[in-house]
């Protein structure tokens, strides 16, 4: 049985525990305080700041934490203490053989990962999302639950994508391109490129600003 450390310690550290529980052993859970750790039930030790933990050799653990550039920084420090960073599938989700997928995946129930989809470090797909044929994504990239990602997307690092968010496919000579950084808002229909570093909303999905705040209402 795989043993593992979970860097997190509310909700969603709070599913993933009753997702794998009984085919991993849960050592600890890390977070800044200890305040979301004691609303849940957990079954193992709150550790504190995983930054000031000494890991033994071959730790493993997974980070259970949406925001994708807390995410990343807390992977570039543990990759440094030596840390490990498995993949978790959980049951019921389905990942095509022909899908590449980096460590430090979390793949809830209900997901499903298609043919010849490209995945960076520390993927999270939250229960009914989908990335379909020959999407290609980047580092720390969070889908929200029921994210709907069609083919032929390019998406780059540290995406955060809300619930219910729909990403229309492209094409391999035209694909749908979400750049880096980008937030995209819950229930938004993404239907033409995004630059990086834009927050947008909406259907069609649109740049997050008052004037179109103003004019969605």
């Amino acid at each position: 049985m795989m043993e593992l450390y979970i860097i997190g310690a509310s909700g969603f550290a709070s599913e993933i525990t009753e997702y794998i529980e009984q085919e991993i052993k849960i050592l600890g859970y890390f977070d800044v305080d200890k305040t979301s750790y004691e609303i849940y039930d957990f079954n193992a030790n709150f550790l504190g700041s995983e930054g000031e933990f000494e890991f033994s050799k071959s730790s493993k653990a997974i980070i259970a934490i949406s925001n994708p550039k807390i995410r990343e920084k807390i992977y570039q420090n543990l990759k440094n203490k030596k840390v490990e960073f498995p993949n978790i599938y959980c049951k019921n989700s389905l990942v095509s053989k022909k899908a590449q997928i980096s460590e430090g995946a979390i793949i809830c129930p209900y997901c499903t990962i298609t043919s010849n989809a490209k995945i960076g470090l520390n993927f999270q797909a939250n229960i009914y999302s989908y990335v379909a044929h020959d999407c290609v994504i980047g580092d720390n990239v969070t889908f929200a639950p029921a994210v709907k990602c069609n083919g032929n997307v390019i998406i780059g690092d540290n995406v955060y994508i809300g619930t219910g968010a729909i990403i229309h496919q492209g094409s391999v000579k035209r694909p749908l391109i979400i750049g880096e950084n980008s937030s995209i808002a819950a229930g938004s229909v993404v239907t033409k490129n995004i630059p990086a570093n834009s927050v947008v909303f909406g259907n069609p999905a649109i740049p997050l600003t008052k004037e179109n705040l103003k004019r969605r209402r």
